[in-house]
């Protein structure tokens, strides 16, 4: 490969929760055991050396004033959008600038809602919305996904349209691709959905952070992209920092067509100054949208296709009582220990701290709304995933 996907970089003092985890929230790791980062949902692996060298490169002028964002940076986005995704049409005042996905995801509630009103989500759900729609007063009616007789999540369309129905939903957060399942959903899919949202009247806030990592050549189908209708409805978020690991500089976009929401969001926006782009992020997608960013992701996608093969195989040869479905995008894997908990008198909370005290720092799916699931974060280099493996192999399922 062109990229180094062998090297995990020693964070530790760099600023980086993954392995300078705050206080408490683990359990100590025991003599021997050097953690492995398998929770929150950042890249073990050396950035893309494009997004250095544009940073850099504006680091060097001695001037941080007021900006404007560049032509460039819209010019990106719609060529990145065009050539991954197959948009078409896309133009500049299309997109607006956002801190970030929560954050926009709150605005464009904000607009389509009041705060009380009822927002459609699906279960298992994101954490990040539980909190985001929780804080700021907006009330989730989950329909669950089901897994169907081959192990794949599905959206369940008679329950959606009966809570719809019921429950006057005029709102939804969707995910697409699926956090945290993984479920790169298939157009069909989304023509349904988007059906039953034109059937109630719902207006669609499409999270759609995961979009570039797609696992064994799948392709994403933006939500907009179904119908007219659905171009009319949704607000789409997207950012860089999921795909090339930019967190820690933070700035994402939406693409609103719909002239009335998009000009709404934006005053909405703008109402507490908080929603300003930092001139360093701006050049960080920049770097990361220039043809060497293409191929990083490609062989990205190659290596985490991989790397959720190894980890699905192993659990379904070793970890009896474990059940996974195999994630088609985003990085993070969802197993099922329900069986598994059963049998040896255990719960959740006990089985991640077995896990946890031997270095294998993954997270509870509890907060995600999946009872008995634990969620692991498979983007490192692979035999840093063939070590946690058999550790929990060892110590954990099979001790």
């Amino acid at each position: 490969m062109k990229y180094d996907f062998q090297t995990k970089p020693d964070r530790r003092g760099m600023d980086a929760v993954a392995v300078d985890t705050p206080e408490g929230l683990f359990p100590p790791v025991k003599e021997g055991f050097a953690p492995i980062p398998m929770w929150i949902a950042d890249m073990n692996f050396p950035v893309l050396p494009s997004i250095q060298d544009a940073i850099i490169a504006r680091v060097k002028h001695p001037s941080f004033g007021y900006f404007q964002p560049r032509e460039e940076y819209y010019a990106s986005i719609i060529r990145w959008q065009e050539r991954r995704n197959g948009v078409r049409g896309l133009e500049k005042k299309h997109i607006g600038y956002e801190n970030g996905v929560l954050g926009g995801v709150v605005t464009a509630l904000n607009v389509f809602c009041s705060r009380g009103d009822k927002v459609l989500l699906h279960a298992p759900t994101y954490v990040g919305f539980t909190g985001a729609l929780g804080n700021n007063g907006y009330d989730m009616v989950l329909s669950p996904l089901k897994r169907d007789e081959k192990g794949i999540w599905r959206m369940d369309f008679r329950d959606m349209e009966e809570k719809l129905s019921r429950e006057r939903i005029h709102a939804a957060v969707f995910c697409n691709p699926h956090n945290p399942t993984g479920r790169v959903w298939e157009r069909w899919e989304l023509e349904e959905a988007m059906e039953l949202f034109r059937k109630y009247g719902v207006y669609v806030v499409s999270d759609e952070i995961w979009s570039d990592i797609l696992l064994d050549g799948r392709k994403h189908i933006p939500l907009q992209s179904v119908s007219e209708d659905a171009a009319a409805r949704t607000a789409a978020f997207y950012a860089p920092s999921k795909t090339f690991n930019l967190a820690g500089l933070v700035g994402s976009y939406h693409i609103v067509y719909n002239d009335w929401i998009r000009e709404r969001m934006e005053k909405e926006s703008s109402l507490g100054h908080y929603n300003s782009m930092n001139l360093l992020s701006m050049y960080a997608l920049i770097g990361a949208y220039r043809e060497e960013g293409y191929e990083w992701v490609d062989e990205l996608c190659t290596v985490l296709s991989e790397n959720v093969r190894f980890a699905v195989e192993y659990i379904r040869d070793r970890f009896r009582g474990v059940s996974v479905s195999a994630p088609e995008g985003t990085y993070m894997l969802f197993p099922d220990c329900a069986e598994w908990c059963r049998e040896h008198g255990s719960d959740v909370g006990a089985l991640l701290k077995k896990g946890q005290e031997v270095g294998v720092l993954w997270q509870d799916g509890r907060a995600f709304h999946g009872e008995t699931h634990i969620r692991m974060n498979l983007a490192l280099p692979k035999r840093f995933v063939e070590e946690a493996f058999d550790r929990l192999d060892k110590y954990v399922f099979n001790a």
